[in-house]
């Protein structure tokens, strides 16, 4: 159990030197206000980016499969 605490400080040694950054968050309104036809859009466009690829490939299912079986 003694030569367990020399080889923990060493593994230990290089985390010690790291300074991690604290991230800037502010609890203030933006600067400049979304709108909502600029919220519905980005919400469109962020749920469309993820739903029309995995539509293509369900609606292509079965040509997936048949190429893969020849």
């Amino acid at each position: 159990m003694l030569r367990l605490a020399p080889t923990v400080r060493l593994l230990q040694a290089p985390l010690r030197g790291w300074a991690i950054p604290k991230a800037h968050i502010t609890a203030k309104p933006a600067k400049t206000p979304t709108s909502p036809k600029e919220q519905t859009i980005g919400l469109s466009v962020t749920f469309l980016s993820f739903l029309l690829p995995a539509g293509w490939v369900l609606y292509h299912l079965d040509n997936y499969k048949k190429s893969s079986a020849a």
